[in-house]
Parts: C-alpha cells; structure tokens; sequence
C-alpha cells in the first residue's frame, strides 16, 4: 500500500471562507466555527449561524475529539489518485463539540464500528495535511 502523503489526489478548494478551516489543518488543530450569538458551533463553514441566522461566526480551535456515527470502506474511489490506498475509510465524524464532518478513518488492524471514540490525526495526504480521524483505544 502506497503511503498516504506519497498519493497525488486533489487537494481542497480554499477559499476566504475556508481558510482559517486549511491553515489551522496544516498546522495539525482542527477548528470551526462558532456563533457569538447562539453560542453554537457550526461545520461546514458558512456565512451566517444556521440555528439562528445571526452573522456572529468566529473561527476556534476545538478538542479534535468524537464519535463514529457512519462509515464506508472505500474500494473503487471516485479519483483514481486514491487507488493506491484502497481499502481505505470515510466516515461521518459526530465532534464532540455538536457538529458532524466528514473525514477519512484511518485504520488499524480491528474492525470499525459505529460509536467508536475518535481522535484527531492530522495526516499528510498528497503534500497537504488534512484533519483525519483515527479509533481512540485508551
């Protein structure tokens, strides 16, 4: 299996909006957004708090903990610079901090389950490092 950070995938489109979302993954934290209004944290980024619509979003570092809610194993990727990695997992990351993402479970030898405890692994894929999730076993 080819590593990950030797595979020539696309990258992520950067935009302003998602910038600080990039630039806080290349540094190896996760962060997002969170309303000053409702208090409540938001992913994806966005423009306005979709709980109450107030344009109050600020960017913060959260735990880089959570929780499997869904999962595939991943054997006829949609861009063939994924072949090389094949099998490989993504998954619905619910965080411990209310919002969902989606991200590639990196995996060991045991089997994934929904439920599993997650922990932030930032991951070298392609020359870029992106917020991956791995099983928390302690």
């Amino acid at each position: 299996m080819t590593a990950l950070s030797e595979l020539n995938v696309p990258g992520p489109t950067i935009i302003p909006l998602t910038e600080p979302l990039w630039t806080a993954a290349a540094k190896g934290r996760l962060s997002v957004q969170r309303c000053g209004s409702c208090d409540a944290h938001v992913f994806y980024p966005r423009g306005r708090c979709p709980y109450c619509w107030a344009d109050a979003l600020a960017w913060v570092e959260i735990s880089g903990r959570g929780s499997l809610k869904s999962f595939s194993e991943v054997w006829k990727p949609g861009h063939s610079g994924w072949l090389p990695a094949v099998p490989y997992v993504v998954g619905l990351v619910a965080l411990a901090e209310g919002p969902t993402m989606l991200s590639h479970i990196l995996i060991d030898k045991n089997p994934v389950r929904v439920g599993d405890p997650l922990l932030l692994v930032p991951t070298n894929i392609g020359g870029r490092v992106l917020p991956c999730f791995a099983i928390d076993r302690n």
